[in-house]
């Protein structure tokens, strides 16, 4: 299944994507949230699905599309995951995976705007796997880590450079300003992919393709990552972990080139859809 949440900001309903066309599920009740996931929400939402085969109402093709699911109780992101985009920043192939978090507030929709920070002069984008948490995970094995993942998103790790590497202290101030984690267009679960160590990501800004990658190029697996961090934190139903991104991230150029209003940033994987962001100055709320 492919699950969508559509409307306005903070007024979103439920739906799903079939065959490329999004329907309402709005009668099913509740949201994509940690009760939904833990309540065994997929599979029930799979029979509601069938039960209502040709009587789903189809939605408008030019609806807004939030984040496929609520806000998390926490993004966590693995940092440096691809050998090509480690040697790219001159940074080391890290021994074990790097774990900094994304405040659960930068979450938007697929196709909303990315805003500057103020003062910003160094935002970069970065395209990545995203996955979801299916059920609550603490102290988790390798061999049965998928058992957990409830499926996987599209994620934009945008990411503040001189934030991120120049002001002191770790990763996350560079990581989770407003804006900052578009997601989706949907969440497609588990069941939907043969193999997810054979996805290709793209990302282009102004048309021009900057990332080409493939998660094959993982230097941690994905039931790897799952399994790791659950060593460190509980996740939670809903949760995210984005598993890092391929080379081509504006940082790895000489010189560097960042975001600047008025610029637009597509990116898309196999299985997991595409997405459009225009890039805006900052304003206040």
């Amino acid at each position: 299944m492919k699950l969508i949440r559509y409307g306005e900001v903070g007024g979103e309903e439920i739906g799903v994507q079939i065959d490329g066309i999004n329907y309402s599920v709005a009668s099913f009740g509740g949201d994509y949230n940690e009760a939904f996931f833990a309540e065994d929400g997929l599979a029930r939402l799979e029979q509601f699905v069938k039960d209502n085969e040709g009587k789903l109402i189809e939605l408008p093709a030019d609806i807004r599309l939030g984040a496929p699911f609520t806000r998390p109780s926490k993004i966590v992101c693995i940092g440096l995951n691809y050998k090509d985009h480690a040697e790219e920043t001159g940074a080391k192939i890290p021994a074990e995976p790097i774990i900094f978090m994304k405040s659960s507030t930068s979450l938007v929709g697929p196709n909303d705007q990315i805003m500057i920070p103020r003062n910003s002069t160094k935002t970069d984008w970065e395209v990545e796997l995203g996955i979801v948490i299916g059920k609550k995970a603490s102290y988790v094995e390798e061999a049965e880590a998928l058992d957990f993942v409830a499926g996987y998103v599209l994620h934009n790790d945008v990411s503040e450079r001189e934030y991120q590497l120049e002001r002191g202290g770790t990763w996350d101030k560079g990581k989770g300003c407003d804006t900052f984690a578009p997601m989706g267009p949907f969440l497609a679960t588990k069941d939907e992919f043969e193999d997810i160590h054979n996805i290709k990501l793209w990302l282009k800004v102004n048309g021009k393709t900057f990332q080409n990658g493939n998660t094959s190029n993982l230097i941690f697996s994905v039931p790897f990552v799952v399994a790791y961090v659950s060593q460190f934190m509980t996740l939670l139903p809903g949760d995210v972990i984005s598993t890092g991104t391929p080379a081509g991230v504006g940082l790895g150029f000489d010189p560097p080139i960042y975001l600047k209003p008025g610029d637009v940033v597509e990116l898309g994987a196999d299985g997991l859809g595409e997405a459009r962001q225009e890039v805006v100055s900052f304003k206040s709320h």
